[in-house]
C-alpha cells in the first residue's frame, strides 16, 4: 500500500470489503481495479459499475481449480491431488461469480514430480507477479475495453 501511495496510485483499507456503497465510493475515481490476493465475493453493484475495468489474478488455470474455496495451499493442494502435470496462473475479467469471469490470459507452470503445494505455489506466485503486471501494461498500453469491446490481451494458453 505504502509503495502504491508513493508512486501516486490511490490505495485504501476497507472497514467492510462486502459492502458494496463502501466498496462504490472507494472506488469512485478508479479507471481499471486490480484485484490480487482478494477473496472476497465482490458485490453485483460493483462488478456491474466495472464490468471489463475490474481484473483479477488466479492461482491456476481456470476454470479448472477455481471457484468458492479455492484460494492459497489449497489450489496447490489440490492441482497435485489430481496428478495434473501442468498448473499455472490465470487473469480473468470479475464477474458476480468466483473466478468464472471471461479469461484474459494465462501462463503455465510445470509441476514437478517432487513439489509440494509450497514449492509448486512459490513458483505459481513468480509467475502471477509477471502475469499481472504484463497484462496491466497492456490494458493501460491499448487502453481498456468497453462493454462492447471485450477485447483480450491474449488468447489462454491451456
Amino acid at each position: 500500500m505504502d509503495r502504491a501511495r508513493r508512486s501516486g496510485i490511490g490505495a485504501t483499507v476497507l472497514r467492510n470489503p462486502g459492502d458494496a456503497a463502501e466498496l462504490l465510493a472507494a472506488l469512485a475515481d478508479a479507471d481499471l481495479v486490480v484485484l490480487a490476493g482478494y477473496l472476497k465475493l465482490v458485490p453485483a453493484p460493483v462488478v456491474a459499475r466495472f464490468r471489463w475495468r475490474m481484473i483479477n489474478i488466479h492461482p491456476a488455470l481456470l476454470p479448472a481449480f477455481g471457484g468458492p474455496g479455492m484460494y492459497g495451499r489449497r489450489v496447490h493442494a489440490a492441482v497435485l491431488a489430481s496428478g495434473a502435470r501442468v498448473s499455472g496462473a490465470t487473469v480473468h475479467y470479475v464477474d458476480e461469480q468466483y473466478d468464472r469471469g471471461p479469461i484474459i490470459t494465462q501462463v503455465k507452470v510445470r509441476v514437478a514430480a517432487d513439489d509440494t503445494p509450497d514449492t509448486l505455489a512459490a513458483r505459481v506466485l513468480a509467475a502471477e507477479h509477471r502475469l499481472l503486471v504484463r497484462v496491466v501494461l497492456e490494458l493501460v498500453r491499448r487502453g481498456l475495453p468497453g462493454a462492447r469491446d471485450r477485447s483480450v490481451v491474449d488468447r489462454p494458453t491451456a
